[in-house]
């Protein structure tokens, strides 16, 4: 018999799936490399909120992330522009996994006309994401499962908070016990 390739569609479109180049590589990385980005989601009293981020493998620093009442197409590119807003990304590297936001013809034409190179995780494995992954394991029973209120307001507040914390307070032992900004900043003296 005759097979055919199999396509994912969404909404009468054809999705477009990068090669997997960082195959689980996630130590010893120079500064704008390799991004890893996903989205949570972080529920509150009236619904859902969701969080998109941009982690660097670097320094594990969280450079970019936007918060919205819609996992949607927008969440992701207004997550990528506040990447670029920040840093040079040219010929660096941006993993995710394969959700519909990332295999969208708009994500892939985005991310060849920024200059990355893009790459996903092969299909149902989230291991091969595992760095931002923890990032929301940490800041979910650190943070998130631990507010009393959980109103949008007080949710958006924590995450804030929290990503902030991370950055520059939370120490890790991968980073000779330092925080994300503050090893950045000593392997740049």
């Amino acid at each position: 018999s005759i097979i055919r390739k199999k396509r994912r569609v969404w909404k009468h479109q054809v999705s477009r799936v990068f090669d997997n180049i960082v195959e689980r590589q996630f130590k010893e990385r120079t500064e704008n490399e390799v991004f890893v980005t996903d989205i949570t989601y972080l529920p509150t009293k009236t619904g859902f909120l969701y969080l998109s981020a941009v982690q660097d493998l670097y320094n594990n620093e969280i450079v970019a992330w936007k918060i919205s009442k819609r996992n949607d197409l927008k969440l992701v590119m207004d997550t990528l522009e506040e990447l670029t807003a920040k840093r040079n990304v040219y010929r660096s590297i941006l993993h995710s996994d394969q959700g519909f936001q990332y295999t969208s013809i708009n994500y892939h034409q985005t991310v060849e006309q920024l200059g990355m190179i893009g790459s996903h995780s092969r299909k149902g494995n989230c291991h091969d994401n595992a760095c931002i992954e923890s990032f929301f394991s940490h800041f979910k029973s650190e943070c998130l499962y631990l507010l009393q209120d959980n109103s949008e307001v007080e949710i958006i507040q924590a995450v804030e908070q929290y990503i902030y914390f991370y950055n520059y307070k939370r120490f890790q032992k991968r980073l000779n016990h330092l925080a994300p900004i503050e090893y950045r900043h000593q392997m740049a003296a």
